[in-house]
């Protein structure tokens, strides 16, 4: 069952749990946690060794407007997907380098554009699942 972006994300903001999606793409379902506060987003995908094929975590912003997001302790290189409100691919980051303990922190990578909400996939995933510029995705609700 698909349901109303806006309330599904109002509801993630209160719930204690994690909250999981899975999102249609033109080529999988993909199956994300989500970040929708501000502690959740800012640790993000911290400290992961491994994503599996199809996994990653969408982004949940107020509004839609300019972020940016600073790859500090994300120990896997990333695709990053930028969204609308109404889901359609603004823009894609490919293959974001990960970071490493020793590294100093004007070379942790950077990406930034405007969006409401925003795909962590593992690199190449992007590409491989058909999210390019244009492309409508939709995403429900699942049970974990």
């Amino acid at each position: 069952m698909t349901v109303n972006v806006a309330l599904l994300f109002a509801a993630a903001i209160s719930l204690s749990p994690p909250m999981h999606v899975t999102l249609h793409a033109p080529h999988a379902l993909l199956h994300l946690e989500v970040a929708a506060t501000e502690t959740t987003r800012e640790y993000g995908l911290m400290n992961r060794t491994f994503l599996a094929p199809h996994t990653g975590m969408l982004f949940v912003f107020e509004r839609d407007a300019e972020v940016t997001f600073w790859m500090k302790d994300t120990l896997v290189p990333l695709d990053m997907v930028f969204l609308s409100g109404s889901g359609r691919v603004r823009s894609v980051a490919a293959g974001v380098p990960a970071s490493t303990a020793d590294m100093p922190d004007a070379q942790i990578a950077r990406r930034r554009a405007k969006a409401r909400y925003v795909l962590e996939l593992p690199a190449g995933e992007a590409r491989r699942d058909g999210l390019r510029p244009g492309t409508i995705v939709h995403w429900e609700a699942t049970a974990r």
